[in-house]
């Protein structure tokens, strides 16, 4: 029996579909992208951006660059800390809108997404900062 849609609506759209590298949403080096499949009904929800080697060295190189040049390793433990739980709030302020993402991408049932995947990736984080 297949579960309702999430509460406010169809089944979302994912929006955002290119590389995040240095902080900005871009396409692949190649531009080629690929189709991601709902497993569901086997159709294409939408394209994302196909990174390849070269996109990879690209955003090792930037992650490489902001953890050494950046401000995350000049903030004490404490600021650190307040980022990552900024970073569960607003994991937990969008819980809805990844468990159905999350249920839409793997085909897994939006009970276990809702009560499972998301809520232990937010407890995840505020673990590691205790």
């Amino acid at each position: 029996m297949q579960e309702p849609p999430p509460e406010g609506g169809g089944v979302p759209v994912p929006t955002q579909t290119k590389l995040l590298i240095n902080g900005e949403l871009v396409d692949a080096v190649g531009g080629k992208t690929f189709p991601v499949i709902d497993p569901r009904t086997e159709l294409p929800i939408c394209e994302v951006a196909e990174a390849t080697a070269a996109d990879v060295d690209i955003a090792v190189a930037a992650a490489r660059r902001a953890f050494d040049l950046g401000p995350w390793p000049k903030m004490s433990g404490r600021e650190r800390g307040r980022i990552l739980f900024r970073f569960a709030d607003l994991l937990e302020a969008h819980a809805e809108e990844l468990a159905a993402l999350e249920t839409l991408d793997n085909g897994k049932p939006l009970f276990f997404s809702r009560n499972a995947d998301i809520p232990l990736s937010i407890d995840h984080f505020r673990y590691f900062v205790r």
